[in-house]
């Protein structure tokens, strides 16, 4: 084999050039992704301790996703570089472990958003089952897909994991449809008749809309490009992007909260005209974050340093509203 030559056979653009535009694409998210996990430290201090154990482990799978992508394309691209029976063989060990590892990051983020869902719907069970069962099985899909990758003789031939690769493409961009849907569709309720208060829900609605546009397209065009050319690595360029744009995401939703005197927005509670209501007021508690419900301790109620009920005149102005009114709820 060593006198074979089958670069004539080989098109480097789409095999080796395309692993390489890939690598540097997800080193330029990965950049951005490490800059909000800074923002978020530095202006969150006080976040519950789960949130930044939260935000440092998708950071730390992300660092370890983007070397495994480096290992692989520096193998293909500088190790074995001119010796296209590389192609011939298996697949090296950290392109698959890969694939399993950025589809764990997308599911913690869809999780994520998806606890989003319930906490603006009012708890509806069946929309967030919806989207919790369309993310574990589309992690299940991509896990069936790196063990049997690791059983093909040759990389060539990874067009025969087509259907489950597909299956696992196809539940991650429809589970992303369902959510940013489902958003719009409950923030549409949120709108208290304001013009400022619902101009802030049009750009709450405008960001889910976005966040499940970017995430649908990628995975829709890795799909695309896979069923196409499943013999080329056009589709693997996408997909070493893919699990940074929705780190992305999450980070931004995190950092765009409001901090509360310096302590970031966990752990506060206050009593507002509520939007989930319009044109009433409610003493009923309003919790700061849509992920997750964070109760005051009974030091923080004690102390006064922030009363967890107020009340609140019946439809005030919306200056006299506090300047956290939609920031709490996001």
């Amino acid at each position: 084999m060593a006198g074979l030559d089958l670069s004539h056979l080989i098109d480097f653009n789409s095999t080796f050039g395309a692993l390489f535009i890939g690598f540097g694409a997800s080193s330029l998210a990965f950049g951005v992704l490490s800059m909000q996990s800074y923002s978020y430290f530095r202006r969150y201090p006080g976040d519950v301790w789960w949130y930044k154990c939260l935000v440092a482990a998708i950071w730390i799978m992300e660092l370890v996703d983007q070397a495994l992508i480096g290992h692989a394309v520096y193998f293909y691209v500088v190790s074995d570089w001119g010796e296209v029976t590389a192609l011939l063989e298996g697949p090296i060990w950290s392109l698959i472990v890969q694939v399993t590892l950025g589809a764990t990051v997308g599911a913690i983020v869809k999780v994520c958003f998806g606890m989003r869902v319930w906490r603006f719907s009012k708890h509806n069970i069946p929309v967030t089952l919806l989207i919790m069962l369309g993310t574990l099985a589309q992690l299940g899909a991509a896990v069936l897909f790196t063990v049997r990758a690791f059983q093909i003789p040759s990389i060539a031939r990874v067009g025969e994991l087509k259907l489950v690769g597909s299956i696992a493409l196809g539940l991650g961009m429809a589970t992303d449809v369902i959510t940013a849907g489902a958003l719009c569709y409950f923030l549409r309720g949120l709108k208290t008749g304001y013009q400022r208060d619902d101009s802030i829900v049009n750009t709450l609605t405008l960001y889910a809309i976005n966040t499940g546009v970017i995430t649908s397209a990628i995975s829709l065009s890795t799909l695309v490009l896979y069923d196409l050319m499943p013999t080329n690595f056009v589709f693997m360029a996408f997909y070493f992007v893919l699990s940074k744009v929705y780190a992305n995401s999450f980070f931004a939703a995190l950092n765009t909260r409001r901090s509360v005197r310096g302590r970031g927005t966990e752990g506060d509670h206050t009593t507002v005209p509520t939007f989930l209501m319009v044109g009433q007021t409610t003493n009923k508690e309003v919790h700061v974050d849509p992920i997750y419900s964070v109760q005051s301790s009974a030091g923080n109620r004690s102390n006064g340093d922030f009363s967890p009920r107020m009340e609140v005149p019946r439809e005030p102005p919306i200056s006299a509203m506090p300047p956290l009114h939609y920031a709490q709820a996001w």
